[in-house]
Formats: C-alpha cells, sequence, structure tokens
C-alpha cells in the first residue's frame, strides 16, 4: 500500500532535516501525495510517477525550502502540482501562500487539494504573472522548475516588494542563468539542499534587487 510506505518514508526523511510535524500533518502530506498521484494518471502534474520515489523528490524536497520561508504571505509561481506551495502550507499552517499557474487543468487540482486537505491558508490564482494585481507586493516569491531567472525577475519582478527576494529552487547550479540575470538583480545567497533519498544535486538561489544598482 502506497500510503504506508510514504508515511515511512517521510518520518525517515523528516528526522536528518530537523523538521517535526505533527501526526495530522503528515497525514495531508499523505493523502496530497494520493491526490497528486491521482491526478497525475489524467493531467500530467509531474515527472515523478514511481511511489517510492514520490516522498522524496516531491514532498522532502519542498519542505527542504522551510527553513528559508520567512514571509507571512507567499507567492509560489508555477505551482503546476503544488510543489513546493501545498508541503509548506501544510508545514506552516500559520502562514499564507498563493499559489499562481496559467494552466487550468492544474489549478483545478490545487483547487482540490484545498478542498480535501482543507487548507484554509493557500489560495489559487490561475493566470500568467504578468496578469496578476500589481498592488499586491509579496516579500517571498517561490518557484521550483520554473523557468530561467531571468524570466522569473521579467516576468514576476513587478509582485515582488521593494525589499523582497525570490527563492528560487534548482538542480545543478544555473551558471549561465546566474550570468543571465539583468544587472539591478544579484544572487543574495546561494544554498545546496540537502534532501535525503535524493541522488542529484538540489541548490536553493535567493534572488534580489541589488542595492547598489538603484533597482
Amino acid at each position: 500500500m502506497s500510503e504506508t510506505l510514504w508515511r515511512s518514508q517521510l518520518s525517515q526523511g523528516l528526522e536528518p532535516m530537523d523538521i517535526r510535524l505533527s501526526p495530522e500533518q503528515v497525514e495531508q502530506l499523505v493523502a496530497f501525495l494520493g491526490l497528486l498521484a491521482k491526478w497525475n494518471k489524467a493531467y500530467n502534474l509531474t515527472a515523478v510517477r514511481d511511489p517510492g520515489e514520490m516522498v522524496s523528490r516531491q514532498l522532502l524536497d519542498s519542505l527542504s525550502l522551510l527553513p528559508f520561508v520567512t514571509a507571512p504571505h507567499l507567492l509560489d509561481v508555477g505551482a503546476g502540482g503544488g510543489l513546493p506551495g501545498i508541503p509548506l502550507a501544510v508545514a506552516l499552517p500559520e502562514q499564507r501562500f498563493s499559489l499562481l499557474d496559467s494552466n487550468s487543468k492544474k489549478t483545478r487540482f490545487l483547487t482540490q487539494c484545498v478542498l480535501e486537505l482543507k487548507l484554509d491558508n493557500v489560495d489559487i490564482i490561475h493566470g500568467r504573472a504578468e496578469a496578476c494585481d500589481p498592488s499586491i507586493r509579496y516579500t517571498q516569491i517561490s518557484s521550483r522548475a520554473f523557468t530561467a531567472l531571468d524570466n522569473m525577475v521579467a516576468w514576476c519582478g513587478n509582485l515582488l516588494a521593494v525589499d523582497g527576494e525570490f527563492l528560487a529552487m534548482k538542480g545543478q547550479f544555473p551558471d549561465d542563468e546566474v550570468a543571465a540575470l539583468p544587472a539591478d538583480w544579484r544572487v543574495k545567497a546561494h544554498h545546496p539542499l540537502q534532501v535525503p533519498g535524493c541522488a542529484g544535486e538540489r541548490h536553493l538561489l535567493i534572488i534580489d534587487r541589488d542595492p547598489n544598482t538603484g533597482g
């Protein structure tokens, strides 16, 4: 049974990451994986289809961002199958999360997740970043396998508060993308992410406006 495997893998993975969740939160995450696996058959939400890899490559990978989420209201762009937005929202029930995606099938899935998991700290936005209300500014905007960094700051920069930051999750360190960033943006910090069960490289790039350029 996948749920039993997921609970065991989640418990084993959370310990070395020093993440403590309640039994209710664990059940929410397991239920989320169940929804993801079910809807993925028709909606192609994620390339990860092996139940044995879903905890490490989806849940634990998303939760590796937890130490860096400080905003009371975070925007997750290109939310897709809800990664990292849904796991973060489960783990941080006191903080708000807005999940943005332009694909109607994916936002339909995300809306269903919010309903079934009873996530009253999550709202779903269907549309492109450029079409979002520019009067709402976020102090943190996260992305996971969304787009190249220069596209991200071009499309979403107007949604970021003046002193805000992007939390960009990547696989290998994207040297070419960093080099292509506009002059008024910088990599403020870079953190290798350790994800139990994931063999490949994982990196977090924290990007903000370069104060030395007046951007």
